[in-house]
């Protein structure tokens, strides 16, 4: 059934980016079961030299008939599921077994993903677990995508010779991808340092921090439809980001499962460092956007969120627990009368984002402990798990201080993170 050889690894690379890495926004292709012959690449990571994509894993093997045998390959699809814990696959922490867990390691396995969906309609995708509130059971078949790969694009489109466009494989853990490409000169994602979760991920949430977000620096996405079985590319407007948020979020669960993301990094690269942290920080006292470096910038971030914010894997967290929320002009100025020292940033069209923390701290809650759970003693945005917690118990501190601030500033807030149901029909 398998015809194998061993290509020339730099070519293999390259097909495999130019054939199911995010490209031109038009571009959908179909991979329909039986149809499409799929080329299979097992790999590891991807090293640069001047201009030639290498691969360090030199065993490769390209499969040109994989769907010969629908039935075969079907088999040894479903022997690759099993019951699993899910409690270290995520941050927070929280204790949750899931009915089945299928890593997604090759395209090879897309195509199975809508069958498998269309048999059980309980599919979940599962990053980096960074931004999921997970119930102690699982009752779904939960996807944890595990793709690789980092390339450089060499072809220049029309009107972006100035930028690097670099394709990026989706189960790539965010904060490697960020040294990896501020060590390459590809300077852009530095003030994003350190952010848990893969580069699949970003462009859900539209991760952001210290005045940047993932979306300033996103050309495309690339992504698997799973109940039509098709690969499409989305430009950055398809993406539909808002602050914490796209498409890709608010589509119903187990619609998407992202492949690949092209990223769009300035070659004349111009630093922000307007945020009033970067502008304190030791490490960038009397540095300009002239003589600042890319590699100082990333130090500092990783700096301050270390200070800042508990490490996921000694105290369970999700980072961002709430949004900062946008407010009009008129609420801003009746607050700000109230509360003369008042945390909130002036939006592009007018309205203000005020700081979350800042309220739940004056409200009392910032290093309050309930249980098991608490918000955390230096960063008043974070809960934390402080070891078996349930989740019960965290969405009912994530109320209480909801309820605190809204009573206090007459402000709802929103939850960053996805509060995932235990089966379909709770969703």
């Amino acid at each position: 059934m398998f015809q194998r050889k061993k290509p020339d690894a730099s070519k293999l690379c390259q097909a495999f980016f130019a054939e199911f890495g995010a490209g031109d926004e038009a571009r959908t292709r179909d991979l329909n079961l039986g149809k499409v012959a799929l080329y299979q690449l097992s790999y590891s990571r991807l090293v640069f030299t001047k201009n030639i994509v290498l691969c360090e894993d030199q065993n490769y093997s390209i499969t040109t008939n994989y769907m010969s045998n629908p039935t075969q390959i079907r088999s040894d699809f479903d022997n690759a599921l099993q019951t699993l814990s899910l409690d270290r696959h995520n941050t927070l922490g929280l204790a949750c077994r899931a009915k089945r867990v299928l890593t997604l390691s090759s395209l090879a396995q897309l195509p199975h993903i809508t069958a498998l969906s269309r048999d059980h309609h309980d599919l979940f995708v599962l990053g980096g677990g960074s931004n999921v509130v997970l119930p102690a059971q699982l009752d779904r078949v939960v996807v944890q995508v595990a793709l690789k790969g980092i390339a450089l694009v060499e072809a220049g489109a029309p009107g972006h010779d100035s930028v690097y466009r670099i394709d990026v494989a989706a189960g790539e853990g965010w904060h490697h991808w960020v040294e990896t490409a501020t060590q390459r000169g590809w300077f852009g994602l530095e003030n994003l340092a350190l952010i848990p979760g893969t580069v699949g991920g970003s462009p859900v949430q539209n991760i952001g921090a210290y005045g940047v977000e993932v979306q300033d620096r996103i050309e495309s996405v690339t992504a698997w439809h799973i109940p039509e079985g098709r690969l499409v590319t989305l430009s950055r407007t398809e993406c539909a980001f808002t602050y914490r948020d796209s498409i890709f979020k608010r589509a119903d669960p187990g619609t998407w499962l992202i492949v690949s993301v092209r990223f769009l990094l300035p070659k004349q690269w111009v630093p922000v460092l307007n945020y009033p942290d970067l502008q304190k920080h030791p490490m960038l006292a009397g540095m300009t956007a002239d003589t600042v470096t890319g590699q100082q910038i990333l130090d500092a971030v990783c700096e301050i969120r270390r200070t800042k914010l508990p490490d996921p894997a000694i105290l369970g967290n999700a980072g961002s627990f709430f949004k900062n929320p946008i407010v009009p002009a008129s609420q801003y100025v009746s607050l700000k009368q109230k509360f003369s020292d008042l945390v909130a940033y002036a939006q592009p069209d007018g309205s203000y984002k005020l700081a979350a923390g800042w309220m739940i701290e004056r409200s009392g809650w910032k290093g309050k402990r309930q249980g098991s759970v608490g918000v955390h003693d230096r960063q008043a945005l974070v809960l934390v798990n402080y070891g078996g917690a349930q989740v019960s118990a965290l969405l009912g501190l994530a109320q209480d201080v909801r309820s605190a601030v809204l009573a206090q500033f007459g402000v709802p807030l929103e939850m960053e993170p996805v509060v995932v149901s235990d089966s379909p029909s709770a969703s």
